[in-house]
């Protein structure tokens, strides 16, 4: 008995290095990233996941547009490789990626599906979890109904086409995207909203997580409908009014974890938002951001903006 003891033993023993656990790479989790293009900050997001024992997947969220598979990523010699496909982008082909893995950082190139070759960095996406309960101040309120006080445009479709009219922060047309000139952490957010047939918007939570603002009406819940954070989590129901109809969102934003009421329904409960969404201002999930409303998509309407700040 004891020499079978021993032969078992030493079998255990002998089982090769290759048969055992494979280490994960030290590139898995969440990632903010900015894209260097024609001289500006560009905001990503990727999140690398280890499946299995010994492939890497994950899933990437560009400047524009919604949360995309991949379906495979390479780590080898200290460097990450991988393929993003497009989405209303131009040209043919894949993102190609790769960036030299160092110091807990990452930094290389991107050749983009019409051929540009672009810088691009990343940085740990913070944890933003939250020890301590929240202590709320007064409430602000942020459009003072008469004019743009402020608030600044940006970028987006064009120029600024927002205005006030008789208390109702007003979006003609496509356009620049409105910004709040003042920064937030963990907040209570509540306004009014109403869009025409078809209408296309969204509320940008620290300037980094879109709030879908869209006529959702008669449509199964998605995360691209009224209600969403836009790409990653979905409504638990459409409780999305008629277009032309005044609508009301009051959300709650602590770290990540965000709770949406949508017109009285809660609609999310307490989720973390895994990262950055298409169009946000900066992938700097550490620091405090501002409101965005985007006007770049058409015209839509806004009025009671009002801030609870917490600390």
């Amino acid at each position: 008995m004891v020499r079978s003891w021993l032969i078992s033993v030493t079998t255990c023993l002998s089982i090769p290095l290759a048969a055992q656990e494979p280490v994960r790479p030290p590139v898995t989790g969440r990632w903010d990233l900015t894209i260097i293009m024609k001289g500006r900050r560009a905001p990503s997001w990727l999140e690398v996941n280890w499946s299995g024992n010994r492939v890497l997947v994950g899933q990437f969220v560009a400047v524009v547009g919604s949360v995309r598979p991949i379906s495979r990523l390479d780590f080898a010699n200290d460097t990450l490789r991988f393929a993003v496909p497009p989405q209303w982008e131009g040209g043919n082909g894949d993102f190609q990626f790769a960036g030299a893995f160092a110091g807990d950082t990452l930094a290389g190139s991107v050749t983009t599906p019409d051929g540009q070759q672009l810088a691009w960095s990343a940085h740990r996406a913070p944890s933003l979890e939250r020890r301590r309960p929240v202590q709320w101040g007064a409430a602000v309120k942020l459009f003072n109904g008469t004019d743009l006080a402020g608030w600044h445009a940006v970028g987006g479709g064009g120029t600024n086409q927002w205005t006030s009219v008789a208390g109702v922060l007003t979006n003609t047309q496509r356009g620049g995207n409105l910004v709040t000139d003042g920064t937030y952490g963990d907040f209570k957010l509540h306004l009014e909203f109403r869009y025409p047939p078809s209408g296309n918007s969204g509320v940008y939570l620290r300037g980094r997580y879109e709030a879908q603002v869209e006529d959702s009406t008669g449509r199964e819940t998605s995360t691209g409908g009224l209600g969403a954070i836009y790409g990653f989590l979905i409504p638990n129901e459409n409780a999305a009014k008629g277009a032309g109809e005044w609508q009301t969102y009051d959300i709650t934003l602590i770290g990540r974890m965000v709770t949406v009421v949508l017109n009285g329904h809660q609609v999310i409960c307490r989720a973390n938002i895994p990262g950055i969404t298409g169009g946000a201002l900066d992938s700097d999930e550490e620091k405090p951001g501002p409101i965005m409303l985007q006007g770049d998509h058409g015209p839509v309407e806004y009025r009671n903006i009002v801030l609870t700040p917490g600390r």
